[in-house]
């Protein structure tokens, strides 16, 4: 075929790729702050409520992107393990509402429990007695907002490299970096002992599940991690990691103020953003913390002597990622100032939750690095660049 439209057949493809996200190398991974900034923002907006629509909606958003962009690194197969903790807090606190009651009032019984009689100092306090659909309504809601926070968490522990985050410790933490690196390799490589072992037991024809098969497993699993861990952590302290660097006293002084008032104002303006009274002081609090924080551990910096090692560079995928889950966040705050009974239903009387238009599309944005995140590559092509 000849002609103008033959050269736009051939021109359309190349320009195609341009618009799509690269494939994940060395050199253009997403920098762990990206991730664990999306997914606290994606927590923080589950903290604003108790709609479970709006949950549902969270933890749906948090697993589309882990599905689309996490590796088959061990560290990256535990969000998994998180949904099952979400589940679990969810029964625990349904079972807590049942047993020990609840200040909701009810009139729908949907069954009675043998009542242990207590006390007169007790008074308030039960076990046992009328169980209303209201308290147990009360009580996965509640329970939903705590699995969704968890689960948001954990997509961040199945996105971000536990390796790539230690490279952003701040200096003034340099000399925790050896207990800092046995933290945080323990976990994935017990993750990867266990799914060897695992996998060595079923090609030899044994059981791997149950009491005897855990109990068999386990001591191997957690003596290969610690031995790994801490032969990780030697290599670092025999390369010089932890040397310091004289500095004069008045700036020790200046830096321990710093630091220590500045973790508080980060704690008093956290706390201020997850309750709902504290919304007015929580944000500029929690910035006066971070910026005294900053400043704090850019001073302490200054006495430890080290060199960086390919250092993460915040392109503009890494702001992308990062600015969709402070946007979820913030959307979230607002909608919880300007309409909070949408984001947090009533059950007393049984209603049926509503979404709400504007803050679930808000959700929605933090589905921005299931698009903008580099494409983790797949293993086959992973081996063939290896």
């Amino acid at each position: 075929m000849t002609g103008p439209t033959a050269g736009r057949t051939d021109t359309a493809p190349a320009r195609l790729p341009a618009w799509r996200a690269p494939a994940a190398t060395r050199s253009n991974a997403l920098p762990a702050g990206a991730w664990w900034l999306w997914a606290l923002g994606l927590a923080t907006a589950a903290s604003r409520t108790t709609n479970p629509l709006l949950l549902g909606l969270l933890i749906g958003v948090a697993g589309y992107v882990v599905a689309a962009r996490r590796t088959d690194a061990p560290w990256a197969r535990s969000y998994g393990m998180f949904i099952r903790i979400g589940l679990f807090v969810i029964a625990v606190r349904l079972l807590f509402s049942a047993f020990l009651g609840s200040p909701i009032p009810g009139t729908h019984v949907v069954f009675t429990l043998p009542e242990a009689p207590l006390p007169d100092w007790a008074k308030g306090v039960r076990i046992g007695g009328r169980v209303t659909a209201e308290q147990l309504l009360f009580a996965l809601y509640d329970g939903a907002k705590l699995a969704t926070l968890l689960i948001c968490v954990g997509a961040a522990n199945s996105l971000a490299n536990p390796a790539r985050l230690l490279k952003s410790l701040p200096g003034a933490l340099y000399e925790a970096g050896v207990a800092v690196v046995v933290a945080m390799t323990f976990a994935p490589n017990m993750v990867a002992d266990v799914l060897r072992l695992r996998t060595a037991r079923r090609l030899r024809g044994r059981p791997t599940g149950g009491v005897r098969a855990v109990l068999q497993i386990g001591l191997p699993v957690l003596e290969g991690a610690l031995e790994r861990s801490v032969a990780v952590a030697a290599s670092m302290d025999a390369r010089g990691y932890g040397r310091t660097a004289r500095v004069p006293a008045a700036v020790r002084h200046t830096t321990n103020v710093l630091t220590l008032g500045g973790l508080l104002g980060v704690c008093a303006g956290t706390y201020g953003l997850l309750a709902a009274q504290g919304a007015v002081y929580g944000l500029p609090v929690l910035v006066a913390g971070l910026v005294a924080a900053t400043a704090g551990l850019r001073l302490g910096g200054a006495r430890s002597v080290r060199t960086r090692y390919r250092p993460d560079r915040w392109g503009a995928r890494a702001w992308l990622v990062a600015g969709s889950g402070v946007a979820v966040a913030a959307a979230m705050i607002w909608a919880g100032s300007a309409g909070p009974a949408a984001l947090h239903p009533g059950v007393v009387p049984l209603t049926a939750p509503v979404l709400p238009l504007w803050p679930a599309a808000a959700v929605l944005l933090g589905l921005l690095p299931a698009v903008a995140a580099p494409v983790p590559p797949s293993p086959k092509g992973f081996e063939e660049q290896v």
